[in-house]
Order: C-alpha cells, then sequence, then structure tokens
C-alpha cells in the first residue's frame, strides 16, 4: 500500500506514501488517525509525513473534500513533512500549512533528524 500511517513510541504519527497517492488511501489513514485520536484520547498529534519516490496525486479524486481538515484540522498540533525538493511547494499548499492553527515546515530527505527534532520542540 503506497499509504500507510503508524504510531511511533514519542506519540508522534508517521504517514508514509510512496508513488501515486490516492485519495481512497488517504481517506483509510485519516480514519485510522482520527479512532487512534477517540481512543487515546489525545487533544493533539503531532505528525511526520514521508515521501519516498513520490510521484503525486491521482488524478480525478475527490481532492476539495475538507471534511477532515474542518472536523480535525486543529487536532494536528504540527506537521513536518520530509520529501524531495520539488514537492515541497505542492505539499505545503496541499497540507494547507498557510491556513492551519499548528505549523507546518517541510525538509529534505536527508533532514529527517531535524524534522524529528522541531516535532518535538
Amino acid at each position: 500500500m503506497p499509504a500507510s500511517i503508524e504510531r511511533e513510541d514519542d506519540g508522534v504519527y508517521r504517514l508514509d506514501i510512496a508513488g501515486v497517492l490516492r485519495k481512497s488511501e488517504l481517506d483509510e489513514a485519516q480514519e485510522r488517525l482520527v479512532s487512534e485520536l477517540r481512543q487515546g484520547g489525545t487533544g493533539s498529534v503531532r505528525l511526520l509525513v514521508v515521501l519516498r519516490a513520490f510521484e503525486g496525486w491521482e488524478a480525478g479524486g475527490a481532492w476539495n473534500d475538507l471534511s477532515f481538515y474542518v472536523q480535525h484540522g486543529d487536532a494536528l498540533a504540527r506537521i513536518a513533512i520530509v520529501g524531495a525538493p520539488e514537492w515541497r511547494s505542492h505539499a505545503l499548499m496541499f497540507a494547507a500549512a498557510d491556513l492551519r492553527k499548528g505549523p507546518v515546515e517541510y525538509f529534505p530527505p536527508e533532514a529527517m533528524a531535524e524534522a524529528r527534532a522541531w516535532l518535538a520542540a
């Protein structure tokens, strides 16, 4: 599966995305995160998004569905995106970086340690 989400030991959720991201895969990852939030009773989480061999977004997906952002956007205290430099502007726009209460930062692949340190701050 090109998209998967896992909780890490330090309370960070890691979303790995490879290849072409399909809307159905993103929806599945978001549903899992919401389920974890409800079970854990956590008010907010930090999200590490790792783009590996990323090829973009599925054409024709219902990407204008903002229900997750509207209902749960404030639960994401910080988002660090790690990926190839050519995806920076697209990924930040997709993550609605300028609209979120919590900060969103983009890091190149060789800066994974810096991304984790930023999330922990």
